[in-house]
Formats: C-alpha cells, structure tokens, sequence
C-alpha cells in the first residue's frame, strides 16, 4: 500500500518539476535564437543545471521510497540485524542473464513425461486347465482380471527444423507384457537385466541431404503393422502375426527420406529379442517406405538373421572351471548350428475415408537348423477394417490367417484362422473401453479345455479391455 503511495507521488512530481523547468527554458531557447554566439554558451549552462537538479530530486525521491517501505518489513534486533548492503551497480548489456547453473535453459524443452495403463478381463469358452489362451501375446489370461501392462514413457524427439539434432527415448514397462514381450532364457542370456527396460535408444540426425535419421540402444521392432500400445491399434488382441514376429531388438538403425514419398532403413542388431547376443551373428534388415499421399502409406522389409546360439549359460552349475559373465557360468556348444533365418514382411494402411481405414499385412519366414537342412516356413496375411461412427464410438475387424506347416510358430504342423471383432467407446481424451470377441480355429486338435489331455479345433474369447493414457506425446507411442 505504502510503495504503491510513494509510486503515485513520485509520479505526481515529476510533472510538477519536470514541467516547470521545461516551461522556464522555453525563453531561453528563444533567446538563443537571437543570441547564437554567448546566449548559446548561457542556454548550454542553463540546461546542464537543470538536469542536476533533476538528478538531485530524483534521489531524494528513490530515498523516501526506500523509507516508506521499510515498515513492512520483518522487525530484528540491533544485535542480529545484517549490515546495509551496498547499492547493486545498474545493469550493462554485457551482465549474463540470470539462470538455473545446473540446468542449461531449454534443457527440458521438447521433453514428454507420459504414462499408460491397460488391464482386462477376458473369458476363454473352453475354459482352460490354468486359463490360458493359447497364441496370444498380450491377452494370455482367462477368467481373470489381468494388468496387461504399465508404461512410462520418456522421450525428448530431435527437431533439425530447429536444429535440435539430439534426441532421447526410455519406455519401462511392468505387468504380464514383460514375460511375453521381453524373451526368456531360451533367446535372451539373462532376460531378468532388462526385463522393464522396452526401449532405450539415443537418436542423432546427421546434416546429410534431408537428414540421416541414427538411433542407438533397444527399440520395439517395426516388423509387421501392429505395436505394443493399445491405444494405437484397431483391435484390442494382438494378431497371430504379431506373435510370430520379433518384438524388439538391441543394435543400430538408421532411416534416411531420399524424398517426402520414399525413405530406406537399415538394422544392424544383436538378433531378435536379444538385447545381449547369444552369438556372434549380427542380424541386418533392409527396407523402404512408401508414401505416396497422406492416405496410403507401404512398407516392406527384409530381414536376415541368425538365431542358434553358440554358448549356454548353466546358472546352477557348482563348479569353477567354467568362465563367468557378472557371476553366471557359461559354457561353449561344439559346433553350433549356424541356420539363417529370412523374414520378408510387407504391410500397408489406407485410409479410405476420414472414417474409413483399411490395412493388409503378408509375412514369410524361413529358418534353417543347420545351413543344409531343409527349411521351416510359415506364412501369414491379414486384413483390417475399422469405421469410426461417432467422435466417441468406432468398430473394427481382423481376419487372418497362418500356415504353420513345419511347427515354426506353434510347434504343431497346422493351419490357423482368426477372425476379431471390436467396439471402441472412448470415454475421455486419454481413456477408451474395447469389448471383443475372438475366434481362433485351427485344422487340427490344438486348444486347451478344462480337461487335461483334450483338445478342441477352436477357442473362443469375450474380453474388455481397459486404457488410460496421459502425457504431452502427440500421435502414435
């Protein structure tokens, strides 16, 4: 109350001295018109007074500022009051800007902090011995309410546009999606090291052309269409092709856009779901993109790998003659087999309408044990549909089918089908309902029942699955 008081009378006279003043010098001005010689010598005086005087009473008036504002201050003891600092010198251009010294300004410029939660319930027909529902990967629980997964998603993207050529990605995940999507001991050394770790990777756009997109670290594989979050796809299960195909790797990609409709990548990785390697082979993929509108985009891949390991580890071995990575023995296998494996993936969306989108997906994997022995195949399609009718409520429909002839995939010779059906129903931004029904049928006796040792053709599931998602991150995750 009492700074603002002082601030209005300090403005109040200004005008009552500044004004004068100026009206006083106004004859002397005229004066020196007539005069050029002494007059202007006297008017040169006259001024130079004038603005120490206003010097003088512009102190004064910053002194009894300063006094009226003092009451309001804390009351402390002569013994303990600080001494009066000295007046701070007034600022210069050349005084750095005052900042945070262990945070660089725009450190956290561009940074997302985001979070996902997907649950369900889902109701295997045949209600199963353990209720499990057979190849699937994420929804593998029946008559249960199951946390799917719970992430947390960090990213700080490069925007060259910007000149900003860094960037930065860590996803943690927890929840049942961690023992299905992030390997085992059969194909990862030691899975337990990175179990919650999804992604990981540093990215680096190299002024090349229209810039050399490079990531380093663990990344979710972009084999086949559909990705591990919920929110993003059309169903709510993942499709048989999903399962078959990796779900992450640990290595190097880089992806350059020769053009805004054609960009080529290339993969240099410890394998499939191997964030360390279990041999020497590093798998390599080839691919390119292709889109030519913003309705149509076409991908396809190609993909070389090599998945036979070449030691075992033996982490209930008691003895001491054997070498040890961080305290687990291990052990080389005499003449590993060195079969490659090729996998040709393929997979384009449209979107047909701004309600309509349409997508096909076609895959073919090849392996071999040994470089002579005769090869494993699986084949695999898929088609997508999804209509959104309302802002609030879409439907969508998956039919697929897998040719599994040599066991590759299943370990049982036999063919399989699977149509999906869902309804959307988004409640809020960042909060959607899918109810589902699923069928998987195969030509041979595959599924499990209530009774051990029986088998059914088919398995049929009703879920309800549940999302919540929130963050600053804009378009797919």
């Amino acid at each position: 109350m009492l700074g603002a008081f002082a601030n209005e009378g300090r403005r109040v006279l200004r005008k009552l001295l500044v004004v004068p003043l100026l009206v006083s010098a106004v004859p002397w001005v005229g004066h020196a018109r007539q005069n050029t010689g002494a007059g202007l010598d006297d008017l040169s005086k006259r001024v130079s007074e004038l603005s120490a005087l206003v010097e003088r009473l512009q102190a004064r008036l910053d002194l009894l500022e300063g006094k009226s504002a003092a009451p309001s201050q804390p009351a402390v003891s002569a013994a303990t009051a600080a001494p009066s600092p000295e007046p701070a010198p007034p600022p210069s251009a050349a005084a750095p800007p005052l900042t945070t010294a262990a945070v660089p300004a725009g450190f956290w410029s561009g940074t997302t902090f985001n979070a996902s939660f997907d649950a369900y319930y889902a109701f295997n027909f045949n209600n199963p011995i353990g209720r499990v529902n057979l190849l699937r990967a994420l929804d593998i629980s029946s008559n249960a309410f199951s946390l799917d997964q719970a992430d947390v998603v960090i990213e700080n993207a490069p925007d060259p546009a910007h000149d900003k050529r860094l960037g930065l990605r860590l996803d943690l995940q927890f929840g049942q999606a961690t023992a299905a999507m992030q390997g085992n001991a059969s194909n990862e050394p030691r899975p337990d090291v990175y179990r919650n770790i999804f992604q990981a990777y540093g990215t680096y756009v190299v002024p090349l052309g229209t810039g050399l997109t490079v990531d380093f670290g663990k990344w979710a594989s972009s084999l086949g269409l559909e990705g591990n979050y919920t929110q993003d796809q059309m169903n709510y299960s993942r499709s048989l092709l999903f399962a078959m195909l990796p779900f992450y790797h640990m290595g190097a990609r880089v992806n350059y856009k020769v053009s805004d409709t054609f960009g080529l990548n290339y993969w240099i990785t410890n394998g499939t779901q191997q964030t360390e390697p279990f041999n020497g082979f590093k798998d390599q993929l080839f691919g390119f993109t292709v889109t030519p509108g913003k309705k149509l985009a076409w991908t396809a891949n190609y993909y070389l790998g090599q998945e036979h390991p070449d030691v075992q580890f033996l982490p209930n071995y008691t003895g001491s003659n054997l070498p040890t990575e961080q305290g687990i023995p291990f052990e080389p296998i005499p003449n590993p087999p060195s079969g490659k494996l090729h996998i040709f993936d393929s997979y384009f969306t449209w979107q047909a309408s701004p309600k309509l989108t349409l997508a096909w997906e076609g895959d073919f994997l090849i392996e071999r044990l040994l470089t002579t022995s005769p090869p494993q195949h699986v084949i695999g399609t898929a088609g997508y549909f999804r209509y959104q009718l309302t802002p609030a409520l879409a439907i969508a429909a998956r039919t697929e089918y897998l040719s599994d002839r040599d066991g590759l995939f299943s370990e049982t010779a036999q063919a399989i089908k699977e149509n999906t059906f869902t309804l959307e129903r988004k409640i809020a931004a960042g909060f959607l309902l899918r109810t589902e029904w699923r069928r998987d049928a195969s030509n041979h006796p595959y599924f499990l029942t209530d009774t051990l040792g029986t088998l059914k053709k088919e398995q049929n599931t009703a879920t309800l699955g549940v999302v919540w998602w929130i963050g600053g991150k804009q378009g797919p995750w």
